[in-house]
């Protein structure tokens, strides 16, 4: 029987998923895990070492070396040869994020639905979002509500917080390919796209009956700072689990 995986500890998802070449159109794709990111951002990004590299990762200093060795090769491999780099998926587990504010206990049986939120209504631009408001579900009625400070900006960020708030899907308008994957990663459910009134989409979902594009994307360049491409959604992971049970 093959030994299990060890989840490997990620303190920030990236925030930039997807690089390409300007001057060619990138017909293949290499795909770097979060992990590898996560080695090459530590020991190159902040120079330290393999020892305290495994540390912050919590694994084996031998893991680390067979980890950046294949992170370093994707890269070479993607800037040589004018492939486009994806990074997406892996054994991961994601540091928390620390929320700055009180949130309600989740029973074991409740869904918890995020939404972008602002006046009421659905924010549309994710990466730029400054509360969430969660619904909770039992029995498909909505038992709890609470409105949320993120306290923090760009996807990846926003992404570790939804899962500090123990979300288990999100309800919001654009947004982008680097944002749908940090999600995936961090094992939250998309329903992109919505707009109009934030209770009457968590009640649509609580429902069953919510309208959403499964296909939605980010429609302001300039203006999110995320810096991915748009509207291509639902890229495949890697890793056919994650350590926070999805």
């Amino acid at each position: 029987m093959p030994r299990p995986i060890r989840c490997r500890r990620i303190e920030r998802l990236p925030v930039f998923r997807s690089f390409s070449p300007d001057d060619s159109a990138a017909e293949e794709t290499v795909r770097m895990t979060v992990d590898e990111f996560e080695a090459i951002r530590l020991l190159d990004n902040e120079g330290l070492t393999q020892e305290a590299c495994a540390v912050r990762m919590n694994i084996a200093r031998t893991t680390v070396t067979a980890i950046y060795d294949s992170a370093r090769q994707k890269l070479a491999d993607a800037l040589v040869n004018g492939k486009r780099l994806l990074i997406t998926g892996g054994h991961c587990e994601v540091e928390p994020v620390i929320i700055q504010q009180t949130v309600l206990e989740k029973g074991s049986n409740t869904m918890r639905i995020a939404v972008t939120y602002e006046n009421g209504e659905i924010f549309q631009h994710f990466g730029h979002t400054a509360q969430f408001k969660l619904y909770d579900v039992e029995d498909g009625k909505i038992v709890q509500e609470q409105v949320v400070d993120t306290n923090g900006s760009g996807h990846g960020a926003l992404a570790g917080f939804l899962q500090a708030a123990r979300a288990d899907c999100l309800i919001c308008g654009g947004i982008g390919m680097g944002a749908q994957m940090a999600l995936a990663d961090a094992g939250i459910k998309l329903y992109g796209g919505v707009q109009g009134s934030a209770d009457a989409a968590a009640k649509a979902l609580a429902e069953g009956k919510l309208d959403y594009d499964p296909n939605a994307r980010c429609d302001h360049h300039g203006h999110h700072g995320e810096g991915h491409e748009c509207g291509r959604h639902g890229e495949a992971h890697e890793c056919g689990h994650h350590c926070h049970g999805n």
